[in-house]
């Protein structure tokens, strides 16, 4: 891969993360103004509010409600979510029209042609993922064998798109028994050509970063939820 197409993917990359991850994440915070958003586990939002801000007034309450929200699971799904966003905005060019294929490349370590299902991280399969991928993987390797295309068993794989080796679930480590699993860098490099490309798209997710402030977001719907809190709660707060 020539530097210019490296600065368009790096390019693409910055333009999907603030298009469609930050407004989807921005979009998902604004609806959190409704108690009835979350399930609630009344056994323990008070000990959270408690924990967070040593009380357990509706403001504190809706705190602890919002903050695991917005920083961990809605943006967390958001990313999970939207991979295939990721995979046909920005490596369009490696798309695949083969059933079961997210995308197909060179592999610029070995040459190869790869057939490639892609997620997003570490924790992204479950077991019946595992079954699907394989059942997928089974089905390409007959087909090929029906076009007399004949495709390797290990260029049919499985990459990540972050994470590290020792942080896999038990699902892809089970995948990785029978199939290879491309982690983060690796899969980056062998796409581009480039050792440090992986490293190059974080940075680039911190420039992004830099122009985002949503606080004054976050502190409204806190302020609108905590009136739905005590709206529901309100027998916790008689006097």
């Amino acid at each position: 891969m020539k530097n210019k197409d490296k600065e368009e993917l790096i390019s693409k990359f910055k333009t999907w993360f603030q298009e469609t991850l930050i407004e989807n994440h921005k979009r998902n915070t604004k609806k959190l103004v409704d108690v009835n958003e979350f399930n609630i586990n009344p056994f323990l939002l008070y000990y959270l509010s408690n924990f967070l801000e040593g009380n357990s007034d509706p403001t504190s309450l809706a705190k602890a409600l919002v903050y695991p929200r917005v920083l961990g699971t809605s943006i967390t799904t958001s990313f999970g979510q939207n991979v295939q966003s990721f995979v046909t905005k920005v490596l369009d060019g490696y798309g695949s029209t083969t059933s079961g294929i997210d995308i197909e490349f060179i592999d610029q370590l070995d040459g190869d042609r790869k057939y490639c299902q892609l997620k997003s991280g570490p924790n992204a399969l479950n077991n019946d993922d595992v079954v699907t991928i394989k059942g997928h993987f089974r089905g390409v390797i007959n087909l090929s064998r029906t076009n007399n295309l004949k495709i390797p068993h290990e260029n049919l794989v499985f990459a990540l798109i972050y994470g590290e080796q020792e942080d896999a679930n038990s699902f892809i480590k089970a995948l990785e028994e029978d199939h290879v699993i491309l982690y983060a860098q690796d899969f980056w490099h062998r796409l581009t050509g480039d050792d440090d490309f992986y490293f190059d798209l974080i940075k680039a997710a911190g420039e992004v970063a830099r122009d985002v402030d949503m606080k004054s977001i976050v502190e409204d719907v806190i302020d609108k939820l905590s009136s739905s809190v005590e709206d529901k709660f309100k027998e916790l707060y008689k006097k």
